[in-house]
């Protein structure tokens, strides 16, 4: 959670309390992985610098979220925490993932950078505190 809090402007409204994140684990569907400040999953006790966060459905599966605490950007942990998601699907067989995104995320590079492509955009799905409406662009990526 306190990457979460961290990682997420609360402009857009993105972060997910901690009951949604515990709701969500509960299902057998959803899981979590964790990348440490070295680009590995962290040692027991250590603090996460980052998570993704994924739900799948048969062969398919969805990246909920994913976060790197904003110090530690740029330092390649969102790239590991993405392969680390793709080794994921590969091993529960997956042969597709999916995400969807807000229009002006500055993630998007990154995620064409490693294969996505844009596959829908929902105009106006996103709303800001403020109340500005941002569309939502689906992407996927063969496994």
């Amino acid at each position: 959670m306190d990457v979460m809090e961290a990682s997420f402007d609360p402009h857009y409204r993105e972060a997910w309390t901690r009951r949604q994140v515990e709701d969500s684990l509960a299902l057998p569907s959803t899981y979590m992985l964790l990348v440490g400040e070295d680009g590995t999953p962290p040692a027991e006790g250590v603090d996460a610098a980052g998570f993704a966060l994924a739900r799948q459905a048969l062969d398919e599966i969805e990246l909920l979220l994913i976060a790197v605490r904003p110090e530690l950007r740029g330092k390649g942990l969102g790239r590991a925490l993405l392969r680390q998601f793709f080794d994921s699907a590969r091993e529960r067989a997956a042969v597709k993932v999916f995400l969807e995104m807000r229009a002006n995320n500055s993630a998007e590079k990154l995620y064409r950078a490693e294969g996505f492509t844009q596959i829908g955009q929902r105009r106006d799905y996103y709303r800001t505190i403020t109340g500005h409406s941002l569309d939502a662009l689906t992407f996927a990526r063969e496994v």
